[in-house]
């Protein structure tokens, strides 16, 4: 299945209050439920915060607004785990790593956390695409 490529604004990530990951993020194992927190007002910027760890937070983006080529493959087992009917309930996001300045933050493109919209059911998916990068330059 391929995610779609939806502005940021046919899928508001505001809609998604609380979300549940099927799997722990790695080096996460506890950390399962967290509120998506939009950080700016176009809804671009969010926090992904722990509900279980206050000081657990990441930041992320939907990859459309920096990548708009981007377009991960989601395997049928994680379409199966986040019980996904319908490309059009697939929010994707892509998990930030912030440097001093926007020029220096790069985006995890090889990782991308899948969330179910109608669910609030989520996961991070370790694409098979050796063309993408965990550190792949926001600004190009």
């Amino acid at each position: 299945m391929t995610a779609p490529d939806a502005p940021a604004s046919d899928t508001a990530t505001s809609d998604i209050p609380v979300i549940e990951l099927v799997h722990p993020l790695p080096g996460f194992p506890e950390a399962r439920s967290f509120a998506l927190v939009q950080l700016d007002d176009d809804g671009v910027l969010c926090a992904l915060r722990s509900v279980e760890d206050a000081d657990l937070r990441f930041l992320v983006v939907p990859p459309q607004a920096f990548f708009p080529d981007y377009a991960p493959v989601i395997d049928d087992a994680t379409v199966t785990d986040l019980a996904i009917t319908s490309a059009e309930e697939v929010l994707v996001l892509v998990i930030l790593t912030a440097g001093d300045s926007l020029a220096d933050t790069s985006a995890n493109l090889l990782a991308p956390v899948v969330v179910n919209t109608v669910t609030r059911r989520a996961a991070q998916v370790i694409l098979d695409d050796s063309s993408l990068s965990i550190t792949t330059p926001l600004m190009a």
